[in-house]
């Protein structure tokens, strides 16, 4: 195995041990809810809460150059075992206390020197496979989210399991990541220019893309957050009160759903890197929209039909996240590369508190049937955005000419 690809690989594992902190508590809400008559608003805040914190730490990050200026893996150890003790210490508490909810702020705001950060370091390899790379770490991401939904699935009613293991894995990830070397393309520290990140916007091929990232952002993680939910509801439905096989099955499928995208993430990047980021991204964002208005119509019905749906739709729903990012990478300044990825995950994951907060009144108001079929708004504007990048000049730079 050549000196990159052992870089590479051992990179996407940090990832994948760090991220299970992100969803290690949404993954046991479906029992928090059952077993302490957690409020719907509550739990809602267990997933927005890591996204408002990640907003403010990519923000702080974004205004000082922190993952262009600051040795990535450090960054990387440091924010792994804060969000890691952050997200142990909810095991000290009672699951109602509103004390957890400021630590899962804190492990958010950690991620900031997690993701972006591994995006920055991993584009210090590229060589005509930036799609693929970056594809490998959202991958990577993909299924560090999608871990605590397994843990629940085999720790049963134990939810303490679920959040421990998530801890101790990220522990494990900021010991490893001191392993990883950085690429040939990695660049000295910049100078310090907090008015870079402002490129994010009054550069229209910057801008195009950021805006096509914003309209998969307002759907991919609302459906993370509420799928194992809605999971959960709909067997319970055509299970006829079988509480616990419903839970088992939800779990394991939410699980797989997530985890799919991975795939997604993987053959995204390659066919990306040849046939072009814009066309991509415009067939993923297409299908997935499509199956958020579909798979409502699902609910209560058949466990198998409903499966193949949202397996699909796990898929699609994320394929195309690392090629808005390998399109920054790509349009952006190599010196400020770091700051462009954090300024734009910065804004995307704002708007995943509009829509993961959005989700529980929509279902109280017109059910799980419909409450899904807004987040197709999303790809829509995102899908507008791509084809107007794709007839950009400056769009040649994509993927070696493929558009």
């Amino acid at each position: 195995m050549t000196s990159k690809w052992r870089n590479v690989l051992l990179l996407a594992f940090c990832e994948v041990l760090a991220l299970s902190l992100w969803f290690s508590a949404t993954a046991v809400v479906p029992v928090l809810k059952q077993s302490f008559n957690l409020p719907g608003w509550q739990a809602s805040l267990f997933s927005s809460a890591v996204a408002m914190g990640f907003v403010v730490g990519t923000l702080a990050s974004a205004i000082l150059s922190l993952a262009d200026r600051l040795d990535p893996r450090r960054f990387f150890m440091i924010s792994a075992l804060i969000a890691a003790a952050a997200n142990g210490a909810v095991l000290l508490l009672e699951p109602t206390s509103l004390t957890i909810i400021a630590l899962r702020f804190i492990t958010g705001a950690c991620m900031a020197g997690l993701y972006p950060v591994g995006m920055k370091m991993v584009s210090t390899w590229a060589d005509g496979d930036t799609g693929f790379l970056v594809g490998l770490l959202v991958g990577a991401l993909t299924l560090g989210s999608a871990s605590p939904h397994l843990f629940n699935a085999f720790g049963g009613i134990d939810w303490r399991l679920t959040i421990g293991l998530a801890s101790a894995l990220a522990v494990v990830a900021a010991l490893l990541i001191q392993f990883v070397r950085l690429g040939p393309l990695q660049t000295k520290a910049p100078p310090f220019d907090p008015t870079y990140l402002l490129k994010a916007w009054t550069d229209k091929p910057l801008r195009l893309a950021n805006l096509g990232y914003f309209g998969h952002m307002w759907e991919l993680y609302a459906m993370w957050a509420w799928i194992g939910v809605f999971l959960n509801a709909s067997f319970l439905s055509s299970m006829t009160g079988d509480s616990q096989s419903a839970a088992s099955y939800a779990s394991t499928l939410t699980f797989a759903v997530i985890g799919a995208g991975a795939l997604g993430c993987l053959f995204g990047g390659l066919f990306a890197d040849r046939m072009g980021r814009t066309t991509l991204t415009i067939a993923a964002m297409a299908i997935s929209g499509s199956c958020a208005v579909i798979v409502g119509f699902l609910y209560g019905g058949s466990p198998v039909l409903l499966g193949i749906v949202v397996l699909i739709w796990g898929v699609a729903v994320v394929a195309d996240s690392a090629q808005f990012s390998s399109c920054i990478l790509e349009l952006s300044d190599p010196d400020y590369r770091g700051t462009m990825i954090t300024t734009q995950t910065s804004v995307g994951f704002l708007l995943t508190l509009i829509t993961i907060h959005m989700i529980p009144p929509l279902v109280d108001a017109v059910g799980w049937q419909y409450a899904f079929a807004p987040l197709a708004i999303g790809p829509a504007l995102g899908v507008l955005a791509m084809a107007r990048l794709r007839a950009h000049p400056e769009a040649y730079r994509l993927a070696n000419g493929n558009r």
